[in-house]
């Protein structure tokens, strides 16, 4: 797998960080996952505009551009054979020692891995199931997307698989959170509930740019703090990740939504299409 570290296209077996790196040390570090379609990356400024927040709150300024970022995207995917590719741009702090004398990381690690596609089986169902594991509280206000993801990967031990099964959280206070991988939306009576940044969920690009789509439609969409017995309650159940758009489920427990029959969830996908086909 052919990947760009600071200012490099390297083989992903030549890839090396320092163990002084404090992205290592102590999971100081940031990453975006995004996929591009007619090689271009969705939406890129939203990606771009959520890790610089992050790298602004702790310290770590990077050398280059978004703008000249995306042209290593690119010309990753010039490189793969001019196909669409799955990609993680990664920002670790970069070396600093043993301790926390930094105050300032000046020269972080900038990765770009890139990998092939999965075909995607638009309207394809998923169950899921309540976690066991309690979603943790953000280190700040609001969550980044960080290298602090032992939470997700003790959450994903509970399942045999994520290929048609999501974990979904709920966080300390009982309240519904988010997926191990994704956000989650729900249907009752036509109306479109999501639980609301203040469960310690991650600010999703694609639950934005779905909600977005919702109020152009003129649905209405409440953002707040809801029980399990809530979402049970629902008609429809779907997810958002970057990667896999817009997933129905079908079932959570003993639950029944409509899955990818939910008129809802039909018309917000294929709102999201279009979106893609726009640019």
């Amino acid at each position: 797998m052919i990947c760009w570290m600071n200012g490099k296209f390297v083989e992903s077996t030549e890839l090396s960080v320092s163990p002084t790196d404090h992205g290592y040390l102590y999971g100081l570090g940031f990453f975006e996952t995004f996929r591009t379609y007619l090689n271009q990356p969705f939406l890129w400024d939203e990606h771009c505009a959520r890790i610089q927040k992050a790298l602004e709150e702790y310290r770590i300024t990077m050398s280059y551009t978004f703008e000249e970022l995306r042209n290593v995207i690119i010309e990753l995917n010039n490189r793969n054979g001019h196909t669409d590719g799955y990609f993680r741009l990664n920002i670790s702090a970069g070396e600093g020692g043993i301790g926390l004398a930094n105050t300032h990381y000046p020269n972080p690690n900038v990765i770009i891995f890139r990998k092939e596609l999965q075909p995607i089986s638009r309207g394809q169902e998923k169950n899921a199931v309540w976690l066991n594991t309690v979603r943790n509280s953000p280190e700040q206000e609001i969550r980044y997307k960080s290298h602090h993801y032992a939470n997700n990967v003790r959450a994903r031990f509970e399942l045999p698989s994520l290929k048609n099964l999501e974990g979904f959280f709920v966080n300390a206070e009982g309240c519904v959170a988010e997926g191990i991988t994704s956000n989650i939306f729900w249907v009752i009576e036509n109306e479109l509930y999501t639980p609301s940044l203040s469960t310690g969920i991650l600010p999703g690009i694609t639950r934005q740019h779905v909600m977005n789509l919702a109020n152009e439609a003129g649905f209405n969409i409440y953002e707040g703090q809801y029980t399990p017995q809530d979402l049970e309650s629902a008609d429809e159940c779907f997810l958002t990740t970057s990667i896999q758009e817009l997933i129905p489920i079908r079932g959570l427990g003993e639950k029944c939504f409509l899955g990818n029959k939910g008129a809802i969830y039909r018309n917000l996908h294929k709102m999201y299409i279009a979106s893609i086909e726009e640019g």
